[in-house]
């Protein structure tokens, strides 16, 4: 997906939706649920924040539920732990107008992305909207606790510019918060095991490749997923922020092939614990292979200990 124009230091990167275990730190501020349509009140005061003037222009997408004369408007920001709920939402403009027009981008005209703060729950999910511009899906979340919602869209009025608002949504109910599971290059999920070469650095693009095996072979008949072989999103521990860009290669091209590997571009904004979440087709089903990864000066690798594995025990879903 583009990126707007105050975040092209970014536009290399790979989606990174960034989580907190506890609530939006300290890195860029936190957002103001009475924030108004069009405020330009995010990426500027958080810049100032996080060190001056210059980094305003390199505060990543998500961070604020205003930006660029759009607003994120969640009609239900409360719901209850293990009930099926539809969610309700608009994106207004700067005169407070709901956004009835979008570019589609990776087959949708919004990616709506759902992370608890302590980043075991995971959701990338596609709503529909109405005539009157409310988007609507329903949801069922197995733990209670604080989640983060994003909207990554493109409004047509834009000319296909993609931006990505967020906010907050509480479910209610017992929560206790699970520790970040420790950097790991290999993710078993339903049967496949996924490994990570590459890792990432901070300010520098560094390749990441995915490789995909199930029952030890290697899986080299992938199906798309929306539009490419698979699907990237990483989570940040300290707040809550988001960046997307396409594989390195999509599906359909000549020299693309469906599998074993996929590989991004990333470029991590700061030395942090990050987690990855790969979205993979095969056998007419999505699936999510889910990493941790330390970003550190100087380029270090994704993850301390090659042989360690991830369980992907996060709770996944897609629609």
């Amino acid at each position: 997906m583009k990126t707007w124009p105050k975040t092209a230091g970014f536009a290399a990167t790979l989606a990174v939706v960034f989580g907190a275990a506890y609530g939006v730190g300290s890195l860029a501020g936190s957002d103001d649920a009475d924030t108004k349509p069009g405020t330009q009140t995010g990426r500027e005061a958080e810049g100032a924040e996080a060190g001056g003037a210059d980094d305003a222009a390199e505060v990543p997408e998500g961070l604020q539920v205003s930006a660029h004369g759009y607003s994120i408007d969640l009609k239900t920001p409360r719901i209850e732990r293990g009930r099926s709920t539809e969610i309700r939402f608009a994106i207004l403009d700067a005169q407070g107008r709901p956004v009835t027009d979008y570019e589609v981008e990776q087959e949708k005209e919004l990616h709506l992305i759902l992370a608890s703060r302590d980043l075991t729950v995971y959701r990338h999910l596609h709503p529909t909207h109405s005539a009157d511009g409310t988007w609507r899906i329903s949801i069922d979340l197995p733990t209670a606790g604080d989640y983060r919602l994003l909207a990554d869209f493109a409004p047509a009025a834009e000319g296909g510019e993609s931006l990505t608002l967020g906010t907050d949504l509480a479910v209610a109910g017992r929560y206790e918060p699970q520790a970040l599971p420790q950097p790991s290059r290999a993710s078993d999920v339903d049967g496949y095991t996924v490994t990570l070469r590459g890792g990432l650095d901070v300010g520098a693009a560094q390749d990441l490749t995915f490789e995909v095996r199930k029952d030890g072979k290697p899986v080299t008949d992938l199906q798309p997923y929306l539009g490419a072989y698979g699907h990237l999103v990483a989570l940040r521990a300290g707040d809550l922020a988001y960046l997307h860009v396409h594989p390195n290669s999509e599906a359909g091209e000549a020299k693309t092939k469906p599998g074993p590997t996929v590989s991004f571009t990333a470029t991590a904004p700061s030395a942090h614990a990050y987690r990855l979440f790969l979205d993979f087709k095969h056998d007419g089903k999505v699936r999510t292979a889910s990493f941790t990864a330390q970003a550190d000066l100087g380029g270090n690798t994704a993850a301390e200990d090659e042989h360690e594995e991830d369980s992907g025990s996060a709770e996944h879903e897609h629609e």
